[in-house]
């Protein structure tokens, strides 16, 4: 077999040498510049210098550091500044305690090495590919999934070095609504963002929030948003917090007219007389409608470990209260029926002849058949004067119910319990 040049196998051990080296991953000078492989938040980051404007000398930088370490500013943290823009909060869910909010993080910074000499490169700013040099990793505690809106972003750098960047994301997260007044809830739904790829003595934030949501027609309006730095933290972060106010026009329509209108039926109906055989059937239809109510009412009406919500408590008032006012006339409806057979198995004594002459030979009437064993003078039955003693007393009671009611609502403060983590900040010393 014929032998090949030496100038083609030289070559050829060449291409393989720098084969393995990029395997590797190792730096490999270009013909632009140079090129690094670096991974980061678990996806590869790829450095392209030769997009770089050659003005600001960024080759000489990548021999000496790694761009994508943080700039640094003596001894002092680097101060970046945060905008959060919330321009719409929707899918307030109170069952799964979660809330989707539309968020834009406008974040700024100074990075001393890519400023440039203005006067003899007269250029006012320029962008990079954000992943071409330093951004704050950001991470959402509470978030269940987070939707970056434009996956390349790029950012704008001034002639001092000043770097701006502009983030947009749709993000789900838990909240814990504090339903005690429920549907008047107002709750505070916090965003926690850390930077956990750096310590406190490297990152600071300075945070605010501007409240941008136009849209009013919806359950939960935005009522105000506050930004804060938690203290005692081991990695930087901030913390945006919405209020969220429900207008409760869907719970007092689906909740609570129903539930008073069944009670201002059941009150109704202890009018209807005890003898009427149509006073049993209503009652009854009315408790088996309110337990089919009250079944749907645990399903739309979320429950917590602490500070459940008033209604829970106010609708099974109402149950207790239908089930009872059902007892009772089924019980007198019962003692009702057995004095009328009373009466009929002892007629009255009255003299025979004294009978004929009031009342003919038809017999005694069938009005006092009904009320033997009743009170002299009285005219009405035992069962038919507990019976109106019992619905005045059960008005009253319902009246006194719903006031009661009104003044909890106004006064009673409920304090949940403090989560776990509370204890604990982020970061902090486990306790065993």
């Amino acid at each position: 077999m014929a032998q090949w040049p030496l100038h083609h196998r030289v070559f050829l051990g060449l291409l393989v040498a720098g084969l393995l080296l990029q395997g590797l991953g190792l730096r490999v000078p270009a013909a632009g510049g140079w090129r690094a492989e670096v991974k980061a938040m678990g996806a590869e980051r790829s450095l392209h210098p030769a997009s770089w404007p050659s003005f600001l000398g960024l080759e000489s930088l990548g021999a000496s550091q790694e761009p994508l370490q943080i700039p640094r500013n003596g001894s002092a943290p680097l101060l970046v500044a945060v905008e959060v823009f919330v321009s719409n909060v929707f899918n307030v869910d109170i069952l799964r305690y979660t809330v989707s909010s539309v968020l834009l993080l406008r974040m700024s910074w100074l990075d001393p090495r890519l400023a440039w000499n203005e006067t003899v490169h007269p250029r006012r700013a320029f962008t990079l590919p954000w992943d071409s040099i330093w951004t704050p990793g950001l991470t959402i505690q509470e978030a269940l999934w987070v939707d970056w809106r434009d996956q390349s972003p790029r950012a704008r750098v001034a002639p001092d070095g000043n770097v701006e960047l502009y983030l947009a994301l749709t993000t789900e997260t838990n909240c814990d609504f504090e339903l005690l007044r429920f549907p008047r809830d107002l709750s505070d739904c916090s965003l926690s963002f850390y930077a956990l790829s750096n310590s406190v003595m490297e990152l600071e934030f300075q945070a605010q929030a501007v409240n941008e949501v136009v849209s009013v027609k919806r359950e939960y309006v935005l009522q105000d948003l506050k930004t804060q730095i938690p203290p005692q933290q081991l990695v930087p972060c901030f913390r945006v917090t919405l209020s969220l106010q429900n207008t409760a026009l869907k719970a007092v329509l689906s909740l609570l007219v129903p539930g008073e209108a069944l009670l201002l039926a059941d009150v109704c109906g202890g009018l209807l007389p005890l003898s009427a055989a149509e006073r049993l059937g209503y009652k009854m239809t009315l408790l088996l409608g309110y337990l089919v109510f009250h079944s749907s009412l645990v399903q739309a009406l979320p429950s917590s470990s602490s500070c459940n919500p008033l209604l829970i408590y106010y609708f099974t008032v109402l149950l207790l209260l239908l089930i009872l006012s059902t007892m009772e006339t089924v019980l007198l409806a019962g003692l009702w029926a057995h004095d009328r057979q009373g009466a009929r198995g002892s007629p009255s004594p009255a003299p025979r002849g004294e009978e004929h002459r009031d009342h003919g030979d038809s017999g005694p009437p069938q009005d006092q058949e009904g009320r033997g064993g009743e009170g002299k003078g009285t005219g009405r039955s035992r069962a038919e004067v507990a019976d109106s003693i019992f619905f005045r007393v059960y008005v009253v009671g319902v009246v006194c119910s719903q006031a009661l009611f009104a003044g909890i609502w106004m006064w009673v403060v409920c304090k949940s319990d403090p989560a776990p983590g509370k204890a604990a900040p982020h970061g902090g010393q486990p306790r065993l």
